[in-house]
């Protein structure tokens, strides 16, 4: 049972372009410059296309940039300057800070991610976790987060 005012994080085997429920907004991780060129990054570029749309916002690291597509979110969380760079964990959690109010200011109560910051960047998976249930605890957000 979910509670309307109670945060609600699950991860769930699945292709995250297939299996999210209708209407999800979406989530990834992106360096500042823009290039996803690699992994499920570059699947959400050639998907949703609107690099200009995003280079026009003109956002910075510890930021997320976002398009809307299909009446709803898809969100590019800045992690990291260049892209072959890591993130650190203070920019990775200060960008997860900002996706939360983002979230907020747009009404997002459901949110489909794949594993952010555990792939080509390298954080721990158990850290990740963690910093996904801090930042996000006391909102009325339902989170699902995809591995294959």
């Amino acid at each position: 049972m979910e509670s309307s005012d109670t945060f609600n994080f699950t991860e769930i085997q699945g292709d995250l372009f297939t299996d999210h429920p209708p209407g999800d907004s979406l989530a990834h991780c992106i360096s500042e410059d823009l290039r996803m060129g690699k992994g499920i990054a570059d699947i959400f570029k050639k998907k949703f296309r609107g690099l200009q749309e995003l280079k026009e916002q003109n956002k910075k690291v510890g930021q997320v940039a976002y398009l809307e597509r299909d009446g709803r979110y898809i969100f590019y969380i800045i992690t990291k300057e260049k892209y072959f760079h890591k993130p650190s964990k203070a920019n990775f959690e200060r960008a997860l800070n900002d996706l939360r109010v983002v979230c907020e200011e747009m009404g997002v109560k459901n949110l489909s991610i794949p594993r952010i910051g555990t792939g080509l960047d390298k954080l721990p998976l158990e850290y990740v976790h963690n910093v996904i249930d801090a930042t996000f605890q006391g909102s009325d957000m339902r989170i699902l987060m995809y591995y294959l």
